[in-house]
Parts: structure tokens; C-alpha cells; sequence
């Protein structure tokens, strides 16, 4: 990836490819972020809620297009995160997080990313899209 300070419209981040979602993870993730829904944990209390499994928690997946961001960003550059929910993700999936910049902009008195952002599975099955705004290093 270029330096941060001459990122352009249309320039990429790196892909964030993940390794499959395990129920080791989703129980992990439930412990660490105190969301005991069952829908994610108990695979008879899915079935009853006619699902064919338990499926990670949207905030999980969330949280690894966080990862996607700190990776080529300093923490201190995030400006704003929001994301949309599109799909569920299930037990094996694979998933890729991607980002683009979509916009460059002077506010706040910094130059400033605007990022589109988006978690697909494998298939190319959209799971969750997103924007963040980023600070850019000045030059």
C-alpha cells in the first residue's frame, strides 16, 4: 500500500482474508463482548428459531473490518465507523474484509478518507457494508 499521505480516490487497502468462523470463536466472542444470545451459542435454540445453526454475532464481523481498519491505520486516525448488516454469517464461512477510498476531503482542519467498506464471504455473498472516515497524515 502506498503511504498513507497519498492515498487517491480509488485506492484499496489491503484485504483482510480470515480464516473459517468456528464455534470456538463465537463462544469466545459471546464471553468477551457479554452477548450470551443463544441464536449464536446453542444450536437446538437456533433449530427451534429455524435456522440450521447457530451464526457469529453482527458485531463480530464487525469488529474484524475494525481489524481491517488498525491494520492500515493508527487508531487514532478513526473518525467515524458505521456498518450496515446485509447477511448471515454462518459456522465455516470464510471472509474477506475489503476497503476503498471513496473520498478525500479538507475538514475539521486535517485532510480526511472517506472509505467504503464491505465483509464478503467466499461466494462473494455480501455480508456487511460499511464507511469509515479516516485522518490522513499530512504531507
Amino acid at each position: 500500500m502506498k503511504p498513507l499521505r497519498d492515498l487517491a480516490v480509488g485506492d484499496a487497502l489491503p484485504d483482510l482474508e480470515l480464516p473459517p468462523v468456528t464455534r470456538t470463536q463465537l463462544a469466545l466472542f459471546a464471553g468477551a463482548s457479554g452477548d450470551h444470545n443463544p441464536i449464536h451459542i446453542d444450536v437446538d435454540f437456533a433449530r427451534a428459531a429455524g435456522h440450521p445453526d447457530v451464526f457469529a454475532h453482527g458485531m463480530l464481523v464487525m469488529a474484524e473490518l475494525g481489524r481491517l481498519l488498525t491494520a492500515s491505520f493508527p487508531i487514532g486516525a478513526l473518525r467515524a465507523f458505521s456498518t450496515r448488516f446485509a447477511a448471515i454469517t454462518r459456522v465455516h464461512d470464510e471472509l474477506t474484509c475489503r476497503g476503498t477510498v471513496a473520498e478525500i476531503v479538507d475538514a475539521g482542519g486535517e485532510r480526511r478518507a472517506t472509505l467504503d467498506l464491505s465483509v464478503t464471504d467466499r461466494t462473494g455473498e455480501i455480508k456487511l457494508v460499511g464507511t469509515a472516515v479516516v485522518a490522513l497524515p499530512s504531507s
